[in-house]
């Protein structure tokens, strides 16, 4: 059952540690999970790394728009870092547990890294309209302390609604401490609660409001005049050219959103745990590890830059 303590005189039990259920009822999947997620983990590792390395070293790179996607890399890291490490360990271990300071801290720092991607890939989306529709004013618009200034709201929204809700979940009565996920995803976490409460729910809607729909709307109508715009070009080329600097971006857009709004405002009606677990996972260890490889395909700028360094790396051990 595990240990608990409990506050006498309040209805509040804190546990000192949870059971995370995972994938236990199917050992057999296990390992070829274990695999998958290890590779998926250090792909994401390196190729988030080096798309931070180069928007840092290329001074072609010293652009908006690969500030931004260096935020983005460093979001993934610490996103896929908070929860895979435990993930991996659970695998190939028989008592899957976590305690509780690291059950909080992978809840935040999953909330936090998610929410501040949602408004961070708003933000991106802005850039690519300036650019795009206002190319001669977009060095003016898009300064760099706009772009400083952007990336501080990104990171100060998703921080603080993280805390928010990781603070008032924490703070909820649960009556068991099984967690039917392989991490302390907080949906997972409510569901042990005693009793429903009305607060907990008025905020996971408001925040998920707030991250999800709004700059998803932000987007869409970033991209309605992006097209306009590129509609209005004459060439067939030029119009390829312009769409294809934003194309990764949209691609991104399209397979974070996808997985996020499939799990949050999903009708409860239709949950499945199960369902809630490979989304996750997809969501949590493909999608980060996607976004490099997508970047760097599509944009001509990251393979040059990449190229660059590469090449300086073989020159200084020949």
């Amino acid at each position: 059952t595990g240990e608990r303590k409990e506050m006498q005189g309040e209805n509040f039990t804190i546990w000192s540690f949870f059971f995370l259920e995972g994938f236990s009822q199917y050992p057999r999947l296990e390992i070829v999970l274990f695999i998958f997620s290890l590779v998926m983990y250090l792909i994401t590792l390196v190729g988030n790394s080096i798309l931070i390395l180069i928007t840092i070293l290329d001074s072609q790179l010293q652009t908006p728009m690969y500030l931004f996607l260096g935020n983005l890399s460093f979001m993934d890291i610490c996103y896929t870092s908070a929860s895979i490490p435990t993930l991996l360990v659970n695998l190939l271990s028989s008592r899957k547990t976590i305690i509780f300071s690291g059950c909080a801290v992978q809840m935040y720092l999953s909330l936090a890294m998610g929410s501040t991607e949602c408004v961070l890939l708003a933000v991106m989306a802005y850039d690519r309209y300036v650019a795009i529709c206002n190319p001669l004013r977009y060095p003016i618009i898009m300064n760099r302390q706009v772009c400083v200034q952007l990336a501080t709201i990104s990171w100060g929204t998703g921080c603080l609604t993280a805390l928010l809700e990781t603070t008032f979940a924490l703070q909820t009565p649960l009556c068991g401490n099984l967690i039917d996920h392989f991490t302390c995803e907080i949906l997972a976490v409510l569901k042990l609660a005693c009793t429903s409460s009305l607060l907990m729910d008025m905020i996971m809607l408001v925040v998920s409001i707030l991250l999800l729909p709004i700059p998803m709307l932000l987007i869409c109508i970033s991209y309605v005049f992006i097209l306009s715009t590129i509609l209005r070009i004459s060439s067939a080329e030029g119009r390829h050219k312009t769409f294809s600097t934003c194309g990764a971006h949209l691609t991104v857009v399209i397979l974070y959103y996808g997985a996020a709004l499939s799990m949050y405002l999903r009708p409860s009606s239709s949950n499945s745990q199960e369902i809630d677990k490979i989304i996750s996972l997809l969501y949590g260890v493909l999608t980060p590890m996607l976004n490099p490889i997508i970047y760097s395909l599509r944009n001509k700028e990251v393979k040059d830059a990449m190229k660059k360094l590469l090449g300086k790396i073989l020159s200084h051990q020949t």
